[in-house]
């Protein structure tokens, strides 16, 4: 009996190291599917301190919902370069990101999507 149990919590412990593994893999494979590094994937909520070279994943996975994809993208990029900061999201969120959020156009509206 007590050989039964030790083999049946060695069975277990291997299922969940397996579950853990293939859990990691997904994780991996959908962040390189959007575009962002693992970093930023794991981190959801990462949203200021960027890097010129993070700013096209942020403003990728920032845009990924709207029909008007390429302006989105130019000025979330150039919102990105200037402030090093994007929202979290897909859309709103901009109180999280001062610079982002208070940029404006000529006619007072905002800048940054």
């Amino acid at each position: 009996m007590n050989r039964s149990c030790h083999s049946l919590l060695l069975l277990l412990l291997f299922l969940l190291s397996f579950l853990a593994f293939i859990s990691s893999a997904y994780t991996k494979d959908v962040a390189e599917e959007v575009g962002m590094s693992f970093a930023v994937q794991k981190y959801k909520h990462k949203h200021s301190g960027f890097s010129q070279a993070e700013c096209p994943g942020a403003c990728k996975f920032r845009c990924s919902k709207t029909q008007y994809k390429k302006p989105c993208l130019f000025f979330c990029q150039k919102c990105c370069f200037k402030c090093k900061c994007v929202p979290p999201g897909t859309y709103a969120h901009k109180e999280v990101c001062p610079c982002y959020n208070n940029w404006k156009t000529k006619s007072g509206g905002p800048k940054c999507p």
